[in-house]
């Protein structure tokens, strides 16, 4: 249990097809976490999930030099998970779904309450891309969070769409479009609140 006033923690998955270079989902990212340190909530990383060997399937540890048993342990070791995706052809990107079926393994791992891995921890969303999907996208990708235990908060997605085929990216916008960043507030605001009650006090479980 965590004592009033005490920070949390949030790590952040970055689940951008593009290696290396910055992309629209860092920024995106990077507004969520200014916000949430608002509410003295520290980053403690953003995980480029392309960058690494994260093995197809659906355990939490697929053999050797799979690289997701790394990451899972630094999900469930942080109060808040920012989950920030793409679009791509309407849907959110290939790497955010593997990241959803490496998740699934969660279900099989309950303790003697029924409680999930994820139990007790917050999410918040951020997609960006160039056309539109981000509702659907929030829609399934927030179902499937909850659905292995994550606990989403208010308002929990902020997202961007720029224009349908056009050439300027999030990342290259001169100004986060006011909108853009009262919803990042909101969100923030909201899973910073909530993420606070549950360090203080757990689910019961079923036992």
């Amino acid at each position: 249990m965590r004592l009033p006033g005490m920070a949390l923690s949030a790590i952040a998955l970055n689940c951008t097809l593009k290696t290396g270079a910055q992309s629209s989902t860092d920024r995106m990212i990077g507004l969520i976490a200014g916000e949430l340190a608002k509410h003295d909530v520290h980053l403690t990383e953003t995980i480029r999930v392309v960058d690494h060997d994260v093995k197809p399937g659906v355990k939490s540890d697929e053999g050797a030099s799979d690289a997701w048993p790394a990451i899972r342990a630094k999900i469930i070791a942080a109060d808040i998970l920012i989950f920030g995706t793409p679009v791509w052809l309407g849907q959110m990107s290939s790497v955010a779904k593997r990241v959803l079926e490496r998740m699934d393994a969660f279900l099989s791992e309950t303790d003697a309450q029924g409680r999930t891995p994820a139990y007790g921890r917050t999410v918040l969303v951020g997609i960006v891309g160039n056309e539109d999907g981000a509702h659907s996208i929030t829609a399934s990708l927030l179902q499937a969070l909850n659905d292995v235990g994550f606990t989403v908060p208010a308002a929990s997605a902020t997202y961007w769409v720029g224009e349908a085929m056009g050439k300027v990216d999030f990342k290259d916008l001169p100004k986060v479009p006011d909108k853009i960043t009262a919803t990042a507030k909101a969100a923030a605001s909201n899973a910073a609140h909530l993420a606070r009650l549950l360090s203080r006090e757990r689910y019961p479980g079923s036992g």
